[in-house]
């Protein structure tokens, strides 16, 4: 492997491979310091003001005169706002038909809708009916579910939120657009709705909203209605326990992998993310596209920089202007909280060797492969469109994957190079370590090696063919790490927008 990574011939800068000594020669020049694995190297001197490009793209501008061979960081590399005239559908590549049609083995349920897991959820409207919800899952031990061999188990959906906001706008429209999500979600057989009945967030709002109804694998209480904590958690049990049956009657049957509904990730990125598991997952997305199936990106401060390179690839313009506008959001969004886009990347990025934004964008938006922008979302919305999509979310990524699975998705796939212990319910995280240092330093934690692609072992399309292959067999039911971890009860995170009042 050469000590230098250089991504497109247009780059200023070229990525170091391990951690170089000053005075290593590097296309045409050498280091002037100490670079560390990751981190970028100018491979000419760049006047103060000058724009710095890798990916072949803007990255930032010198802040300061950088000479050949300098590092490139923090301490020369600034962040400015994007300013790019967006064109619609100027780069659609359809993913060509795929030679044979792939299955996997799900749950098909009555309205047709197929899941990858199957739980019995007890989902809360407030906080305040947290510690019921709580107990009433964890009266299902193991013991308990040995009966059920074909329910995954009982898991609570708590929050930190559900009152003390306004009853109208944004922020209320997005809590029940994840309760409505949660209540029908593909993955679970049956549903208790736990509140506490004076919240702003009032459960029967929802059922009227959305159409539910109970029945006997869909069940909704208040505790001031049932009168108080204890009797609450005692009829949900009793309710829980009536729908266990029912539950475990459910059967894998096969099923194409046009019904997948994949999830997108990424977080505590690296310089190896864009380079390796990112390009490898958007190529297990172009493969699931072919399928028929759906990625769903999501993250919309973590494409800006490179919305433009997704708006070329808007199915309609229409597609594309929505996009457009999730971007202007987060633009007034942050600066009403004095905020600004550049505040992300994390400390940990930039330990990571990412300097702005606008470079961690550049390697995130390559999860979402090279098909067709068919459809964009607001959180939590049902994703409708079959193809490659996109959500908006925030970065936090417990938040994120929150609105994903609420708009449908049935697996989860995270890459990370920093490292992440994060796992979810009731989809399945896979996580992908972007270099092999931390895949086997974390190796209970992560699924997928794509480290191999930096040394030469392997190249970014075998690597997503894996990837691919992956959501099959956890579709069907072979456990992730996070799963065998017992991850997922705490990363449920609806995110919380407006004032709290």
């Amino acid at each position: 492997m050469s000590d230098t990574i250089r991504l497109r011939p247009e780059d200023d800068v070229a990525v170091a491979a391990r951690a170089l000594e000053a005075g290593v020669a590097v296309e045409g020049t050498r280091t002037l310091g100490l670079v560390p694995s990751g981190h970028k190297i100018a491979l000419r001197a760049i006047a103060a003001g000058e724009p710095v490009r890798k990916y072949g793209q803007i990255i930032g501008y010198a802040s300061e005169a950088i000479p050949a061979g300098a590092h490139v960081h923090t301490h020369n590399l600034a962040f400015r706002g994007t300013d790019h005239a967006y064109e619609f559908g100027t780069d659609l590549r359809p993913a060509p038909a795929p030679e044979m049609r792939d299955t996997f083995m799900g749950y098909r349920r009555a309205s047709g809708v197929v899941g990858t897991r199957n739980y019995v959820a007890v989902v809360t409207s407030v906080n305040c009916s947290a510690t019921a919800a709580r107990r009433i899952a964890d009266a299902f031990g193991p013991e308990e579910l040995a009966a059920f061999p074909n329910v995954d188990g009982v898991v609570a959906y708590v929050h930190g939120t559900g009152c003390g906001m306004a009853g109208d706008g944004e922020g209320f429209e997005a809590l029940q657009r994840v309760m409505w999500g949660y209540a029908r979600h593909p993955n679970h057989a049956a549903v208790l709705m736990v509140g506490l009945g004076c919240e702003m967030n009032q459960i029967d709002w929802l059922l009227e909203a959305y159409g539910l109804e109970h029945s006997p694998t869909f069940q909704t209480m208040n505790i001031q209605n049932v009168a108080g904590l204890r009797r609450t958690v005692e009829a949900g049990i009793a309710k829980v326990r009536a729908m266990l049956p029912a539950a475990d009657e459910a059967r894998r049957e096969p099923c194409p992998a046009s019904d997948l509904t994949v999830a997108l990730q990424c977080g505590g990125s690296d310089a190896w993310s864009g380079i390796t598991a990112n390009p490898a997952l958007g190529h297990a997305c172009d493969l699931l596209v072919a399928q028929g199936g759906t990625g769903v990106l999501a993250e919309t401060p973590e494409i800006y920089g490179a919305e433009h390179l997704l708006t070329r690839r808007a199915a309609s313009p229409e597609v594309g202007e929505r996009l457009v506008g999730l971007v202007e959001w987060w633009e007034d969004y942050t600066a009403r909280n004095r905020g600004s886009m550049d505040n992300n990347p994390s400390p940990g990025n930039k330990r990571g060797g990412l300097t702005t934004i606008l470079e961690k964008s550049l390697g995130a938006a390559a999860k979402g492969g090279t098909t067709p922008l068919a459809g964009v979302y607001k959180y939590a919305e049902p994703v409708r469109a079959r193809g490659f999509t996109f959500m908006d979310s925030p970065g936090y990524d417990p938040a994120s994957v929150t609105g994903q699975i609420a708009g449908g998705c049935t697996l989860v796939c995270f890459t990370t190079g920093r490292g992440s212990a994060f796992g979810s319910k009731p989809a399945p995280t896979i996580k992908v370590a972007t270099n092999s240092e931390l895949y086997a330093r974390m190796t209970e934690d992560m699924d997928v090696d794509a480290g191999t692609i930096l040394s030469g072992g392997t190249t970014v399309e075998a690597k997503g063919r894996e990837i691919y292959e992956m959501f099959l067999r956890v579709a069907s039911g072979e456990a992730t790490k996070s799963e065998a971890q017992g991850l997922g009860d705490h990363e449920f995170v609806p995110w919380q927008i407006g004032a709290v009042m």
